[in-house]
């Protein structure tokens, strides 16, 4: 009976910290939404909503970091448990960047909106947004279903982000170099999608996270890590726009 009891607080406690994944997971997601949201529709009220959520995620990491060395001090979990308790620990830090990446696009809302800039850059950062945010959402519900046969589609998408940051990037130098009226706001979009670009590149780590939860083995390193931003120039820029 006392074995028993213990294997049921022992689950709970394992439980907690997968329900306490998913509830920041959510909280990420609706963050970055709103962030966009906010800063294509110069809502200043919504950006400042984004600003103070930051806080639950933040809490949220305390909350499985101390859960989890607890567990483990008081546990000593092996194997799967093990990897369960650190994964966990490791997706919280992930989850928080994402967190942190979409107060920092909020906060960019009214300097972006002093100067009304094009629909179609504002069309591009919610293309952007939307890849992001759906690569974010399969990879949790990945860890919810631990179906890590989805894994390598959702790790191989974070070169469409890239891509698509770099035609962006592309773009925004390009409106910068036609008006210098346009630098400040363009500057300030290029924070935000690159922020954008950083949150696939989270939600990525998270795949392979779960991958080493479920199977104890890491995922090959071989895969594109980086944005071609910086294969643009001003000769080719200009190029492309004409």
């Amino acid at each position: 009976m006392t074995t028993q009891h213990i294997s049921r607080a022992y689950d709970e406690e394992l439980k907690y910290l997968a329900n306490r994944i998913a509830g920041m997971g959510g909280h990420a997601e609706r963050m970055v939404d709103e962030a966009v949201t906010a800063l294509v529709n110069s809502d200043d009220g919504l950006a400042r909503k984004v600003i103070a959520d930051d806080l639950a995620l933040d809490e949220g990491q305390r909350e499985i970091d101390d859960k989890a060395i607890l567990v483990i001090a008081r546990r000593q979990p092996m194997a799967d448990d093990l990897r369960e308790i650190i994964g966990a620990i490791r997706i919280s830090a992930d989850l928080e960047r994402v967190g942190d990446l979409g107060k920092n696009i909020a906060k960019r809302v009214v300097a972006v909106t002093e100067v009304r800039q094009p629909p179609s850059l504002f069309r591009g950062l919610q293309a952007l947004a939307d890849l992001a945010l759906t690569q974010l959402k399969e990879v949790l519900d990945v860890y919810a279903s631990r179906a890590v046969d989805r894994i390598g589609f959702v790790r191989d998408r974070d070169e469409q982000i890239d891509a698509m940051y770099t035609s962006l990037f592309r773009e925004l130098l390009t409106y910068m170099m036609e008006d210098p009226r346009n630098i400040t706001a363009c500057t300030h979009l290029l924070f935000c999608a690159k922020n954008i670009e950083r949150i696939g590149d989270h939600a990525t780590n998270i795949a392979e996270t779960v991958y080493y939860i479920v199977t104890g083995q890491q995922m090959p390193a071989e895969r594109p890590k980086e944005d071609k931003s910086h294969h643009v120039t001003l000769a080719a820029a200009q190029k492309a726009s004409r």
